[in-house]
């Protein structure tokens, strides 16, 4: 007598209906029958009587009925108990995150919540904006690092956490190379690698933006999708690249990061990065990765 044939039996007893019964399971009639027939030969005696058009339960089947509720009904509290309990002790919290938080932003607190919260796995998914929204709307992810959306989903909650700071990546020997800071006009005429506008709009529309807020056309020299590609081409010499700043710890050789001067521009806030959730959810895990970030957000952004 197994515990998946005694839900089978019930859900047959109690509608007297082969076909409802297997909808109920959410599996096949023929399966049922199976399982109905391996549980009469279990207890070796008959518990239905059916026909084509009928359904009934025997004097055996009616007694079964009633201890099988109450077995069942002991073992589904005993199973969500034990779930509860590996829940409570190796929760997993899964984390999507753009290239910037999980580069530049996650490292950097990740070690403080493990030692805070040694009962929480952390699944690090690194993905694209435009890819990780649909995956918390779905449910396959609890938290996720973001650039916000120009419109915001009803169903999403956004906290922004600060603007990145923005650099200039340069080849080793370019006249800007040794400067303290450039500014967008000394990059006029200067081939420009940028991002792919579909994937990443935000870094691409960064780069445009600049140049014809200063009254000039960017010159763009390469397109490519990958920080990593990007900061690459250009310790190639194929041009340079106006990134965030997190990408100099990449360490590729060849390549100096010269701070962009940009006091009075509101085209860097295109660089802005927050944590993002369902709306009206509660999950523990996340309140306590959310409440160590808080904790260590001002020396990050310092940073960023």
């Amino acid at each position: 007598m197994e515990f998946r044939q005694l839900r089978c039996f019930i859900a047959v007893a109690e509608t007297l209906h082969f076909g409802r019964a297997a909808q109920r399971l959410d599996m096949l009639p023929a399966s049922l029958g199976r399982q109905i027939k391996l549980l009469e030969e279990g207890v070796g005696i008959r518990l239905l009587t059916r026909t084509t058009r009928h359904v009934a339960l025997t004097e055996a089947g009616i007694l079964l009925l009633q201890e099988a509720r109450d077995l069942v009904s002991r073992l589904e509290v005993l199973e969500t108990t034990l779930r509860g309990h590996k829940n409570q002790n190796e929760a997993l919290l899964r984390v999507g995150a753009i290239d910037s938080a999980a580069a530049g932003l996650i490292p950097q607190f990740l070690p403080a919540f493990k030692a805070r919260y040694p009962g929480i796995s952390v699944q690090l998914i690194e993905q694209k904006t435009i890819r990780l929204l649909p995956k918390l709307l779905s449910g396959n992810l609890d938290i996720a690092f973001v650039r916000p959306p120009e419109t915001s989903h009803r169903n999403l909650e956004f906290r922004l956490l600060f603007h990145e700071t923005v650099v200039v990546a340069c080849p080793e020997g370019h006249r800007h190379a040794d400067l303290e800071s450039v500014t967008v006009d000394q990059l006029a005429d200067e081939p420009l690698i940028v991002p792919d506008r579909k994937s990443r709009p935000h870094s691409h529309d960064l780069s445009m933006l600049l140049f014809i807020e200063a009254g000039l056309t960017a010159r763009v020299a390469q397109i490519a999708e990958e920080k990593q590609t990007i900061v690459n081409l250009v310790s190639k010499g194929i041009g340079i690249a106006i990134v965030p700043r997190w990408t100099s710890r990449l360490g590729v050789k060849g390549v100096r990061f010269i701070p962009l001067d940009m006091p009075d521009s509101k085209i860097q806030k295109k660089l802005a990065l927050a944590a993002c959730w369902v709306r009206d959810t509660r999950d523990p895990a996340r309140e306590a990765f959310i409440t160590t970030l808080q904790t260590e957000l001002a020396t990050i952004a310092a940073t960023a």
